[in-house]
């Protein structure tokens, strides 16, 4: 059994580079590699357990973490607030 403490560690981490400023841009959502996250979170391999405790810290700092196979995408859970909302008309 091992220990889950690299979880709130790494959700920091990813949380800090929100704000930091690299790819041209000043700050917001980038992506990021599956090996750079398991890098930081200092672990050969991220089980689906794992990046779904991962996700959990991520949204208790107010942020949301996208699993897209090969990488990840972290943005501002704000940025889903004034998305549209589907509904039972629309859906039919």
């Amino acid at each position: 059994m091992h220990s889950n403490d690299w979880i709130p560690v790494t959700a920091e981490r990813l949380a800090n580079l929100y704000d930091r400023e690299f790819g041209g841009k000043a700050n917001g959502r980038y992506r990021i590699p599956d090996k750079l996250v398991r890098r930081i979170a200092g672990r050969r391999r991220l089980y689906e357990a794992d990046i779904r405790a991962l996700s959990a810290g991520l949204f208790e700092l107010g942020y949301v973490l996208i699993d897209m196979d090969t990488f990840y995408v972290v943005m501002s859970a704000n940025s889903f607030v004034n998305y549209r909302r589907a509904n039972d008309d629309c859906v039919g």
